[in-house]
């Protein structure tokens, strides 16, 4: 006999939009304590919450709610990154600047790049949606939302933040990479320096997420010239400010400082992630690959900030990514061969993902 619960999972394709309505608000707790749930009979429930998403707003959001919890499951995943009907519902719904659960098919969406099924993104044509973006392929379309729709300004319902994740997933990839660093025809920009401006954003989940994205990025070493060049991503400031505190130093490191981080204010503070400001000192360490990256950074006087970083900062990962980066930028160049990482012309380094545990947003 199936059991109360199983009985409401059967609900969730009901005629009845009350009982729908009611089986999702009381299933969403259990997509985090019992999934199996939603398994059964070769994954029904699950095929029931894609339709769902589409219903009625509070019905569609419980919806998403459940599917992002389930998204950590590998055949769940599996069964919504191969729907290409369904993702473009959800970039429909992600595109539409009315839409009162953007957010929610944000987080699905960055949930589901842990797929590697959704590389098509790259290659997907659609309809250009009004208001949002001037390019037919859905990955501008998605960056134009992050972009434009920072804190409301595309869509009062929605800060797509959780693009962040999304985007730094794909970034992991050769594929991935290139978008980032190819200036697309659209609008004439390299999608990267779209990116760059949010590292000292006020969002959490924004920071950590374009932070990620520009460290997989800058595993590409052919872009590191754009990277550095001041008229193109300069990158550098946007690394280094986020990872200064209030510290002094002397006349003669700042003057040789970029002048963003001169004369920076006594109540200048580093970011309160320490995570955040690993990944930004292990990003200027895939910088120093190349030769004439560790001597730009020398010459800007990197390292003093990195010192100060290392000193004011309490966290052993932080820690430990300065005195890497430090070991480089003060070691002696001469009589030195060409690194490894430049012999292969690869950086060795794991790529990261969006967080430490590689595991996928939830939401109670």
């Amino acid at each position: 006999m199936p059991t109360e619960l199983e009985d409401l999972v059967e609900f969730l394709h009901h005629g009845n939009t009350q009982i729908r309505q009611i089986a999702t608000e009381n299933l969403v707790g259990f997509s985090t304590a019992q999934p199996s749930l939603f398994k059964r009979h070769q994954l029904l429930p699950v095929r029931d919450l894609k339709l769902l998403a589409k219903d009625y707003s509070p019905i569609a959001k419980n919806a998403l709610t459940i599917l992002i919890n389930l998204s950590s499951d590998e055949e769940v995943l599996k069964v919504l990154a191969e729907d290409d009907e369904f993702i473009e519902s959800l970039l429909f719904k992600l595109t539409s600047i009315k839409e009162p659960n953007a957010d929610e098919f944000a987080t699905l969406l960055a949930n589901m790049a842990k797929s590697s099924a959704l590389q098509k993104l790259f290659a997907v044509k659609r309809r250009v949606p009004e208001n949002v973006s001037t390019s037919a392929n859905a990955i501008d379309q998605l960056m134009d939302c992050f972009v434009k729709g920072a804190e409301g300004g595309l869509n009062k319902n929605a800060n797509f933040d959780y693009l962040s994740y999304f985007f730094a997933d794909l970034s992991q990839t050769e594929e991935g990479r290139k978008y980032f660093t190819t200036r697309q025809e659209y609008d004439g920009v390299v999608p990267i320096t779209k990116l760059t401006v949010f590292t000292e954003h006020k969002s959490d989940i924004r920071r950590k997420g374009v932070a990620s994205t520009i460290k997989n990025v800058a595993f590409d070493i052919d872009s590191h010239p754009m990277l550095f060049d001041e008229d193109a991503a300069n990158l550098l400031p946007y690394l280094l400010l986020p990872i200064t505190g209030p510290e002094e130093y002397s006349d003669e490191d700042m003057l040789a400082m970029l002048p963003d981080l001169q004369l920076l204010p006594p109540d200048k503070k580093r970011d309160s992630d320490p995570t955040i400001i690993a990944t930004h000192v292990e990003t200027l360490m895939l910088l120093t690959t190349t030769r004439e990256g560790r001597d730009l950074m020398r010459q800007v006087k990197v390292y003093p900030v990195i010192r100060e970083c290392h000193m004011n900062v309490d966290d052993e990962n932080v820690q430990e990514a300065c005195d890497r980066l430090v070991q480089v930028l003060m070691r002696d160049e001469e009589g030195e061969g060409k690194d490894e990482l430049e012999q292969t012309g690869q950086a060795q380094i794991e790529a990261p993902r969006v967080d430490d545990d590689n595991e996928v947003t939830e939401l109670f």
